[in-house]
């Protein structure tokens, strides 16, 4: 294994108000220089369906969907050991400076897409970073959690979308 170093911007403004986070960039996502781009990825198709617009198509589209309805993007890791895409064999992280986005936003919660997220994020981010948002570990959109169909992950992750209208 080596190192690698996430190698794109996170995607966020000033009027960001909810930041989702994932683990590290797939393969896929890495050949594509932007997030979840694998096709089996269900990502952009559960967005899609929480914010009630069109699949997006192409980064530009990808990035005005999350602008549009307030959403930050990035990741745990800035840089870790890993095999291909396998979130399990990720080892050595360096994590990003999450305090970075919340210092320059609205950001009033922290979404953390899938169950390696949330543990990295835990051990290596939130002991040290000053946030009084709430933060929601959801389940993964990633092909590897096959287990957990398209519609399920919609109202999964789209109870949190209700909750951020009525704020």
């Amino acid at each position: 294994m080596e190192q690698l170093t996430h190698t794109f911007a996170p995607v966020y403004n000033r009027d960001s108000r909810v930041l989702i986070l994932g683990s590290f960039p797939s393969v896929k996502s890495r050949e594509q220089g932007f997030y979840y781009g694998h096709p089996q990825n269900r990502f952009w198709r559960v967005l899609s369906a929480i914010t009630g617009e069109p699949l997006p198509d192409g980064i530009e589209d990808k990035r005005a969907l999350l602008l549009k309805h307030h959403i930050a993007l990035w990741d745990v890791c800035a840089s870790c050991e890993i095999e291909g895409s396998s979130d399990a064999s990720i080892r050595g992280v360096i994590p990003n400076d999450i305090a970075t986005i919340l210092a320059g936003t609205k950001i009033k919660r922290i979404l953390l897409n899938g169950k390696t997220a949330a543990k990295l994020f835990e051990r290596l981010i939130r002991p040290s970073l000053a946030f009084e948002g709430g933060v929601v570990p959801l389940p993964s959109t990633s092909p590897a959690n096959a287990g957990m169909k398209l519609d399920a992950l919609i109202e999964a992750w789209g109870a949190w979308m209700k909750n951020e209208k009525k704020g």
